[in-house]
């Protein structure tokens, strides 16, 4: 017979540490190798990329940061919602229907296209506001964005009587690639948009604040001429991949670990399978230990086929069996002394062990981005100072 060991567990069945301490150290070090004209503008889409985002960016207006950007008009509403009344844009669409929004909580939209920038004009006009908008310019990623070379309607925007443009901005698809043609196409990029901002000028106007540089823009890319630039992954001390080698030298330090709970730990007999499938089946009588997190909440079942492993008591455990919505189960038949309550990590460090989140976003065939963003809302977040 199997035998098992279940203890009341205190601590949260499953929680993110946020080292505050680090994030402000990141942001001091992107601040560093920016130009001193050139702003930030903290991207806290995505829950501030699974970190928290009203708590992120309460944090980072202490801290001195006048800008932020959100994916959608929602997320702006919940950071209003929580005390933070600096400059917020929409990098995403709004629906029309929505756009009384905007106004009530002073968000500043992004125009996606010329149709668009006239429906928020129209809207602005009925209800006698003035609709404060950035213009996205589709330099060559094909996404939202009006094309670079409609010229004569990006002008126009800046005469539109209900919309105040007080900004334009465009996105690199490839900056993060050291690959030459991959250079050449952002170079490309950069250079449609500098040729969009000199028609502008040209006709009279003023552009606003310009921004085209994220994370990899500022590493790859850096130049003077901005007054934005939109830190996001970098900002929480990573890059989109672990072996990527930008070309500017920054020192940053990842803000978020991942831990669970130990709540059962249970002696089974050699070819007794473990978990839907039965996919595992232990060769030897093994201790398994099940942990109170699961896909629900943002953990890869890719991990379980990948050889993923967990750090327990400063000691890795592999995961064992598929990984279920709720649980998972790991191998602690080497590991001494496991128990209901032990802390299991799932990215950080524990003694002299380590996983970061670049090794999760290589087993699961993903990127830290996902990683990060895909931690889901049943994770308690706790934020150290």
């Amino acid at each position: 017979m199997g035998r098992s060991t279940t203890l009341p567990v205190s601590k949260p069945r499953a929680w993110a540490e946020i080292n505050l301490n680090h994030l402000r150290h990141n942001l001091k070090e992107l601040k560093r190798v920016l130009p001193d004209t050139c702003d930030m503008m903290a991207v806290v889409k995505a829950n501030a990329y699974g970190h928290g985002g009203p708590e992120v960016a309460k944090f980072l207006a202490g801290e001195g940061v006048r800008y932020f950007a959100v994916a959608a008009y929602s997320e702006g509403i919940a950071l209003r919602k929580q005390g933070v009344f600096v400059e917020i844009l929409v990098l995403g669409y709004t629906p029309p229907e929505a756009f009384s929004e905007l106004v009530r909580y002073r968000l500043i939209q992004t125009v996606v296209s010329v149709d668009y920038a006239e429906e928020l004009n129209r809207f602005g006009r009925k209800h006698g506001e003035k609709m404060n908008v950035h213009i996205k310019i589709d330099s060559g990623m094909s996404r939202l964005g009006v094309l670079y070379d409609n010229i004569e309607p990006i002008c126009s925007m800046y005469k539109q009587s209900n919309l105040q443009v007080t900004g334009i901005y465009s996105h690199l698809s490839m900056s993060d690639s050291q690959k030459e043609e991959d250079i050449l196409y952002t170079n490309q990029q950069i250079d449609r948009y500098h040729q969009v901002i000199e028609q502008i000028r040209k006709a009279g106007l003023e552009p606003g604040m310009l921004h085209i540089q994220s994370s990899y823009g500022i590493l790859n890319y850096p130049a003077d001429g901005y007054s934005l630039a939109r830190p996001g992954i970098a900002l929480y001390g990573l890059l989109s991949k672990e072996d990527d080698r930008p070309n500017v030298k920054i020192h940053l330090r990842p803000v978020l670990s991942l831990k669970a709970s130990v709540v059962q730990v249970k002696t089974i007999q050699a070819e007794t399978p473990v978990g839907y499938g039965r996919n595992y089946v232990p060769n030897q009588t093994s201790r398994i230990a099940v942990v109170s997190i699961g896909y629900a909440d943002g953990i890869s079942r890719a991990l379980f086929e990948q050889d993923g492993f967990v750090l327990v008591r400063g000691r890795k455990a592999n995961i064992v069996g598929n990984i279920c919505m709720d649980q998972m189960m790991i191998d602690v038949t080497h590991i001494e002394g496991v128990q209901a309550g032990d802390t299991v990590t799932l990215i950080g460090q524990d003694g002299k062990e380590t996983i970061t989140a670049g090794q999760i976003a290589r087993r699961s065939g993903t990127v830290t981005n996902e990683v990060l963003s895909g931690i889901g809302e049943r994770v308690e977040r706790v934020y150290r100072n």
